[in-house]
């Protein structure tokens, strides 16, 4: 069985970055596969950790991410993967008010974790909240959560079916069809 996180991160007192959150509480009321799981891990950052440390096949990070286009833009992105190797200093030191998932990554490779992939769900915000901090998402990005989870649905159920896939070998599959040929 494939075995998929799906980590809601982000800050409900800074307005858009509240996004991974609220797409976490929605698909928390999904009715996802058997070994999807759904956690809003908010600003913990060494939960997160720990987390990515369990082995799963897949994690799906979703957070608000600003990368140019206009708010309210969902993006898949893959991120790179962290080389393994001696972390520099400020990656051990995760604070447990903030979340920074690509600082998460690198501390678990450099302590031996790995997940197969690794796949970021994001969203372009509107407004973070500045230095007085915002409840509450903006409009284009409250629109925006209805299709992450729909995109996110989606690449569970591709995950799951490249999983399959890559389970059956192909002198597997070609006995199947000359069975289904002899029938």
């Amino acid at each position: 069985m494939t075995s998929i996180l799906v980590a809601g991160v982000g800050n409900i007192f800074c307005g858009d970055d509240a996004f991974g959150v609220e797409v976490a509480r929605r698909l928390a009321h999904a009715a996802l596969p058997d070994g999807v799981q759904v956690i809003d891990f908010g600003i913990r950052g060494i939960d997160l950790t720990y987390a990515l440390m369990d082995g799963y096949d897949a994690v799906i990070l979703v957070d608000a991410a600003q990368r140019g286009e206009t708010p309210g833009v969902v993006s898949v992105v893959e991120p790179e993967r962290a080389e393994a190797g001696a972390p520099a200093p400020e990656d051990l030191a995760l604070s447990p008010h903030e979340l920074d998932p690509a600082k998460a990554l690198r501390l678990v490779s450099a302590l031996g974790g790995s997940c197969r992939r690794v796949v970021l769900v994001a969203c372009e915000p509107l407004y973070l909240g500045g230095d007085e901090g915002v409840i509450g998402l903006s409009e284009p990005v409250a629109a925006a959560v209805g299709v992450a989870t729909e995109t996110i649905e989606e690449l569970i159920d591709e995950m799951i079916a490249a999983q399959r896939d890559s389970i059956l070998a192909p002198s597997d599959v070609q006995r199947s069809s000359e069975r289904g040929a002899k029938s």
